[in-house]
């Protein structure tokens, strides 16, 4: 049970030897104050009695005005804890006087940060852009979590389209973005659930076609001679390996050394999700790592001499330098490789994990096996590809029609 008392706060006396009146809340041990906003001098607290002493200017008015605050807020204390006994005095506070408008900007930028320091650089760099967008958007107005209403979000979303020409996906990130920002502070208990405008405000999002290579079209990419020792060469192995083991990302890849590979499975760290893997490396896979095993064991080299061998891999803003510049130079490359076979198709490495899915599933892989080898969150996440499959089924079928 919480209890309300009247506390002059002489540990806060200001130059004038003045000190606040407060209304205290205890409960389980811990303490909140709320201000009376009054200031009294020192020498006219009756702290035997606790209140003004009398000889001080309308004394009787303001502990009038204080004890009626008092039995107030006594009196909500007792309506909230009937309601609920599990109440905080931190939520006893917020119910009765409110939650502190919370900076919204202030909070995105902190918030944002938590990603730098998980190491999620990427994220971090998409989420600045997203968070300059707002504040440009703010025009230096303070806006507070209750201002981003239902209103506010649709002049938005039209705001990202006419301004900034965001397709639909990308508004869509933008204000996923915003709805966690939302759930955070829901979370840490600085808004109140009703204030969340995407309790009725639907995000938008088109479903976008996921390509994948054929067996036959990776077969000619398989064909293909880059060559002898070239840079095409690593690239293009990089590229049909992925293939074949689990549609490794192109961020992990990079990153793969000697190290971790047992002999059998590759074993290492997703850079996306922080989850571990273990990949087993098929007969192919295997041939394409044996070309670019070292004559002179050394665990520590990257299977695919793509990054420097001297990468500090711990200087997080400089590893994602590297591993966005070399995932540009490898697309670069698959480029060069289809218009040299006349795939008509625009490759970049990332289709190289639609590819192993959906040769995956074809060939009897059951989708929540499919889904732990690619390390997906959410089987959600992989029935897209079986989805595919289905399509591709359907359309095999046709041939009766003909």
């Amino acid at each position: 049970m919480a209890s309300v008392s009247i506390v002059f706060r002489k540990d806060k006396l200001n130059s004038k030897n003045e000190a606040p009146v407060h209304l205290r809340i205890i409960k389980d041990r811990r303490i909140r104050y709320i201000s009376a906003q009054i200031m009294i001098p020192l020498d006219y607290w009756d702290f035997n009695n606790n209140k003004v002493k009398s000889k001080f200017p309308n004394s009787a008015r303001i502990n009038s005005m204080i004890w009626n605050k008092f039995l107030e807020l006594q009196d909500e204390v007792l309506t909230h804890e009937t309601e609920t006994k599990s109440l905080t005095t931190r939520q006893l506070k917020d119910k009765i006087i409110g939650k502190k408008p919370v900076d919204f900007l202030e909070f995105a930028k902190e918030a944002n940060k938590l990603y730098l320091a998980d190491g999620k650089i990427g994220t971090y760099d998409k989420n600045v852009s997203i968070i300059a967008k707002i504040e440009k958007y703010f025009n230096g107005q303070a806006y507070v979590f209750q201002d981003i209403t239902v209103e506010f979000l649709s002049k938005y979303e039209k705001h990202l389209k006419t301004k900034y020409k965001n397709s639909t996906n990308t508004v869509h990130n933008n204000l996923k973005f915003i709805r966690k920002l939302f759930n955070d502070a829901i979370r840490m208990d600085l808004i109140e659930v009703s204030v969340n405008p995407f309790l009725r405000y639907q995000l938008k999002v088109e479903k976008t076609q996921r390509q994948f290579l054929t067996e036959e079209e990776l077969a000619k990419i398989e064909k293909y001679e880059a060559p002898e020792n070239s840079v095409l060469g690593i690239h293009k192995d990089m590229f049909v390996f992925a293939c074949y083991a689990g549609g490794i990302r192109v961020s992990d890849l990079l990153q793969i050394k000697w190290r971790h590979f047992d002999g059998t499975n590759i074993n290492f760290t997703i850079k996306k999700t922080g989850s571990q893997l273990s990949i087993k490396i098929p007969n192919r896979g295997l041939e394409i790592m044996n070309k670019y095993k070292p004559d002179v064991e050394d665990r520590n080299k990257f299977i695919f001499p793509v990054l420097s061998s001297t990468a500090d891999l711990n200087n997080l803003r400089a590893l994602d330098s590297a591993i966005s510049s070399a995932s540009s130079s490898i697309n670069n490359s698959l480029n060069k490789i289809t218009k040299a076979i006349e795939l008509d198709k625009h490759i970049s490495f990332h289709i190289s994990r639609h590819t192993w899915a959906t040769r995956a599933l074809k060939k009897g892989i059951s989708i929540d096996k499919v889904s732990k080898l690619m390390g997906h969150a959410n089987i959600k996440e992989t029935q897209i590809y079986a989805k595919i499959i289905n399509t591709e089924l359907d359309k095999a079928m046709d041939i009766f029609n003909s």
